[in-house]
């Protein structure tokens, strides 16, 4: 029988010192899902595929109320989809599907990103070197803008992609990179704030049928409009999440470095999605998700009482040898005969995405990674002496160089490749 046990300390301190490593350290020590306590609460810790299933159950588990203040005042912003839950989270989560499920809306962003980028490495050869995570960040952030119908002048691009990366680069962690992420938060919502209410007052036009469009003519489960403050919030969970797809741009780099092998198999789409697929499982992103035990609960032999925070072990569950076949490896070819499972595959979360809180744009994350690990497959570069080291004590972690590239060149074939994607 497996053995489990309660852990009496909080675990706060170390979770801060450990990072990614914290959660599958303490389910390898109790060899099972555990009782614990982090940020003064009592939390129950959980992995695998059932648990990903039990979690996102709204019967067992719900987010209000569990998402912390500080995670709120800076990644998912107060009064958002994520705090949500029942009617009115199906309502706001219909919202989401509407523009990050609809694959005429994901083509659209996909292109928009596509020609951010060749315009922006165009300038590459004259310039480098660049760090490709910063640019990464840039040029999604001007392709997600003009989806997203969002007026920016292209001198205010870089500011907006360095508020949206700051938002995530510093949710989890105290100190500056913290503060940061709540000014940053602030600045934005003040600014689409006034997109809206200068929207509604006639002052501007949301081009029609753009996310901006629909987040402003969305209304709640009691038929009421978004106020306009809402509607920034929702406005940037589009944005900052789309923008955050840097982060696995740069592990692509990482990736076709370690194994430069690989560049030329990314012409094919398929062997893109793969790839794209086994990034996004191999290198580091959410360590944990989690949400507040509804009522009494019983998992398997484990008791869970009401209020009790319940964690799901994403970085664990993605390495979990009971699932992957040499989990450390990073192999494509793990995912070129058939996708992951739904609830086996959980770097942004599990679940159903059209009823539940899985993350929406998840079908975007895969495509925009397909599109631009391909783009930058087809380039020639040169990686000067950097650290490329990623620190898993570091929440969210990323090269810690950033990818620096130099040399750049953009092949004619390349070109004339990317140009029509």
């Amino acid at each position: 029988m497996t053995r489990r046990r309660f852990t009496p300390l909080d675990n706060t301190l170390v979770l801060l010192t450990r990072g990614y490593a914290w959660l599958p350290d303490l389910l390898r020590r109790t060899r099972g899902d555990v009782m614990t306590r982090v940020m003064g609460n009592r939390a129950t810790a959980l992995r695998g595929p059932e648990a990903v299933r039990f979690l996102y159950d709204e019967r067992h588990v719900l987010r209000h109320g569990a998402l912390p203040e500080p995670i709120q005042a800076t990644l998912l912003g107060k009064g958002g989809v994520h705090s949500l839950d029942g009617a009115a989270h199906r309502a706001r989560k219909a919202l989401f599907m509407s523009v990050l499920a609809d694959p005429e809306s994901v083509a659209r962003l996909v292109r928009h990103v596509g020609d951010a980028w060749d315009e922006t490495v165009a300038t590459w050869p004259g310039r480098s070197p660049v760090v490709l995570f910063d640019e990464a960040a840039e040029i999604i952030a001007r392709g997600a803008c003009r989806w997203a119908g969002v007026p920016v002048a292209e001198a205010g691009v870089k500011a907006v992609a360095e508020d949206m990366v700051a938002m995530v680069d510093g949710f989890a962690t105290p100190g500056p990179r913290h503060w940061r992420a709540r000014r940053a938060r602030k600045r934005r919502e003040r600014w689409l704030t006034r997109l809206f209410d200068d929207a509604r007052a006639g002052k501007v036009t949301l081009p029609a049928g753009s996310p901006a469009d629909l987040v402003e003519r969305h209304h709640d489960n009691e038929g009421q409009p978004l106020p306009s403050h809402v509607a920034a919030v929702e406005l940037i969970n589009l944005i900052r999440p789309t923008v955050a797809v840097a982060w696995f741009v740069a592990f692509a780099g990482h990736a076709l470095h370690r194994r430069p092998h690989l560049r030329q198999a990314l012409a094919d789409p398929g062997y893109a999605e793969a790839f794209a697929q086994e990034v996004r499982r191999f290198y580091p992103f959410a360590p944990f998700i989690g949400g507040r035990a509804a009522g009494d609960l019983t998992w398997r032999d484990l008791r869970i009482p009401e209020g009790t925070l319940v964690l799901l072990d994403l970085y664990g569950q993605n390495h979990d040898a009971g699932l992957w076949e040499d989990p450390y490896t990073f192999d494509p070819g793990r995912f070129v005969e058939s996708p992951p499972g739904r609830d086996d595959l959980v770097p942004q979360g599990g679940g159903d995405p059209h009823t539940g809180h899985r993350c929406p744009g998840e079908a975007v994350t895969v495509e925009l990674l397909k599109s631009l690990s391909a783009r930058l497959a087809g380039l020639e570069y040169t990686l000067p002496p950097q650290d490329l080291t990623i620190p898993l004590r570091r929440i969210p972690t990323r090269p810690r160089s950033g990818v620096v590239i130099d040399a750049v060149r953009v092949p004619a074939q390349s070109r004339s490749t990317t140009t029509g994607a």
